[in-house]
């Protein structure tokens, strides 16, 4: 399965900021992680992070002329405001996680709201890193 994985800004520092929220796994253990998963289930992962707004949405853009079956996104702050995210993820229909670390209806009242879940097909928040794998699982089983 060729999956896209997106990690919106400040993803690239897991590790170094907010400890207690984010955890002290750095943005390079996510990634092996996901590889590793990848690898034992034969997926084919394209992970990509960015801080630019215009970058996620070309990547979204990308996947939709590459055929990518699904797509695991942590849109970090741009799940807040980002309508331009939320009308690339809505043009294209493929299976979209939407995934967040920290368990955002636990934290500041503006993260509770997010404009890119409503057209993506699920959301996982709050379990940490393994929020990444039980996406994945859901969108081989959904292939299925």
């Amino acid at each position: 399965m060729k999956i896209l994985i997106l990690n919106g800004p400040n993803l690239n520092f897991l590790g170094i900021r907010e400890k207690g929220i984010y955890g002290t796994q750095n943005y390079e253990s996510l990634t092996t992680l996901l590889q590793q998963k990848a690898q034992k289930e034969g997926h084919h992962l394209d992970i990509f992070q960015s801080n630019h707004e215009g970058a996620l949405i070309d990547k979204i853009q990308e996947a939709y002329h590459n055929n990518t079956e699904g797509i695991i996104i942590n849109p970090g702050a741009f799940t807040h405001y980002s309508y331009a995210l939320r009308d690339a993820l809505a043009s294209i229909e493929i299976p979209k996680i939407e995934v967040h670390i920290s368990n955002v209806h636990k934290r500041e009242e503006f993260r509770h709201t997010s404009v890119t879940a409503p057209v993506c097909t699920g959301q996982i928040v709050g379990l940490g890193l393994h929020g990444y794998l039980l996406a994945m699982d859901y969108l081989t089983a959904a292939r299925n």
